[in-house]
């Protein structure tokens, strides 16, 4: 791909599952694979995998496929997995907690440093090696920590005013579970919105309509 061309978000999209394969076929032993038997595990066509990786230069070797841990890496590079963005996580309740516990941040290139809730009796709350802090701290802790990524983990009507607040501190980047339309006010901003009941409601669809 030609030198500020730009790379459409489904290939984007397609990566962290390269690397989710790869890293499987990584640890089951694999060291090389072709790009139709990579293709068939995925479901996808070998010529849709070649397309993909020849936006980034194109990985693999005629007549022998790919270098399994090689092309890992390399995606784990493309992706930044290993900058570690400083990150924060706003609100501590049943979706944060689970989040907080069960999310694998640091190899997913996050670096988790706070945690805030405007729910006084969740102060000083343990997760995941962090305190839990209570939100009037949570600009003068930006300012001081400078973080990069915040993850809303709040009800939608608390989400404008944090987020403002966020904004105004330096935040551009979000992963979203609050159903709030941040870009719409924040059109900068890089949001990642996560929409659980979405994800239901399809399923509930394929299995009405098989």
């Amino acid at each position: 791909m030609a030198k500020g061309d730009k790379i459409s978000m489904s290939v984007i999209r397609r990566l962290p599952r390269y690397y989710r394969f790869l890293a499987d076929l990584h640890e089951k032993g694999i060291d090389h694979i072709s790009s139709s038997e990579l293709a068939e595990r995925m479901g996808l066509t070998a010529s849709q995998i070649r397309q993909d990786l020849n936006c980034f230069g194109g990985f693999g070797q005629q007549g022998y496929g790919y270098i399994v841990n090689q092309l890992r890496d390399k995606i784990s590079d493309i992706l930044g997995l290993d900058d570690c963005l400083k990150t924060i996580l706003i609100g501590a309740g049943n979706l944060g907690k689970a989040v907080a516990t069960h999310m694998s941040f640091e190899s997913r290139g996050f670096e988790l440093i706070g945690i805030f809730d405007c729910d006084p009796t969740l102060t000083g709350y343990e997760l995941r090696n962090l305190y839990v802090q209570h939100s009037d701290d949570l600009a003068g802790f930006c300012k001081s920590a400078r973080p990069q990524i915040a993850i809303l983990c709040i009800p939608i009507d608390a989400a404008p005013d944090v987020t403002d607040l966020l904004y105004k501190n330096g935040i551009r980047h979000f992963w979203n579970f609050s159903h709030y339309d941040i870009a719409r006010k924040h059109p900068d901003a890089v949001v990642e919105n996560v929409h659980l009941s979405d994800s239901l409601m399809t399923l509930c669809y394929r299995a009405h309509h098989g």
